[in-house]
């Protein structure tokens, strides 16, 4: 903790994040900035929920008067996953490369994943409640049972109950191929399991968005201190809209506290990469930051 926070300046994107304040407190929100200080919220939010209702999240923040809240270096505390009490959903086959990468995983799911890319319903399937998604520099898990095990770097909406975009964050959405690839009946044991989902380390606000598909997302895993993937795409190269994609998860749906959806990925490891424990993942996206886990074996 240091003196007072640095003055908010640019009101258009801005970032906040929950953490820890300290190891024994209970979590706090807070808003960051570009030099990596967190200015607390002490006594503004209780709840994630209340924060995504407000109608111009930018614009409230910016009114706030925050010379008094305690400032923090984000290295020095502990960052949690940006969600409190929201599910975490799924887009899949968005990216033409994801739907390619999933037709090879197996004959039997070539034509599934050819036409669904193609179709007017978009695949969305359910990922992770709240206390399954671990965050910032916490571990994500690799299935025992699975041997070929993958992450992918995701865009993440962030939804109101209304489900309209309150922000965006960075999502892994961990996943088991050989299971997925074995019978599509198994998708939810690839998907769905102990840190099979990952999100941080804060939500941006103010981007519309035309400006979040002008963000790059890049990837870089290394083991033993040695880069042995990276890889790159494009926000612009998911086919749907992310208002399309939201749309379809509200249907026949409701989330009062808001809900995180995954928009799919576009970065897939060549077929003979697997993740093994204790392998460093970074996913950045550029207007966001990075998300950086390690792996263990669950």
């Amino acid at each position: 903790m240091r003196g007072l926070p640095a003055p908010i300046t640019d009101h258009s994107n801005m970032k906040f994040c929950r953490f820890l304040p300290t190891p024994s407190s209970p979590s706090s929100f807070g808003l960051l900035n570009d030099n990596g200080e967190i200015t607390e919220l002490s006594d503004q939010f209780n709840r994630l929920s209340e924060i995504l209702e407000l109608k111009d999240l930018a614009g409230h923040f910016a009114k706030l008067d925050l010379t008094k809240e305690r400032r923090f270096q984000a290295s020095a505390v502990r960052l949690l996953a940006p969600i409190d009490h929201q599910e975490v959903w799924a887009a899949g086959v968005t990216y033409l490369r994801s739907k390619t990468a999933r037709m090879d995983e197996s004959e039997f799911s070539a034509t599934a994943y050819d036409r669904v890319y193609e179709a007017a319903r978009p695949e969305i399937f359910f990922k992770a409640t709240a206390h399954k998604v671990v965050g910032p520099r916490d571990h994500v898990g690799i299935r025992a049972d699975a041997t070929w095990s993958v992450p992918e770097p995701e865009l993440a909406l962030v939804l109101n109950s209304r489900g309209e975009i309150a922000g965006y964050t960075i999502g892994n959405d961990m996943s088991s191929r050989d299971i997925e690839g074995e019978n599509l009946l198994y998708l939810p044991q690839a998907k769905i399991y102990r840190r099979s989902c990952a999100l941080g380390p804060c939500i941006v606000t103010g981007a519309g968005e035309a400006e979040a598909r002008q963000w790059e997302i890049q990837i870089t895993i290394q083991r033993a201190n040695a880069v042995v993937f990276q890889g790159k795409t494009n926000v612009g190269q998911i086919k749907r809209t992310f208002a399309e994609l939201a749309q379809y998860l509200f249907r026949s749906q409701e989330f009062p506290l808001g809900a995180v959806l995954l928009t799919g990925t576009g970065v897939v490891p060549a077929d003979d990469f697997t993740l093994q424990a204790a392998d460093q993942i970074r996913i950045e996206i550029s207007g966001i930051g990075a998300l950086e886990n390690s792996v263990k074996v669950v």
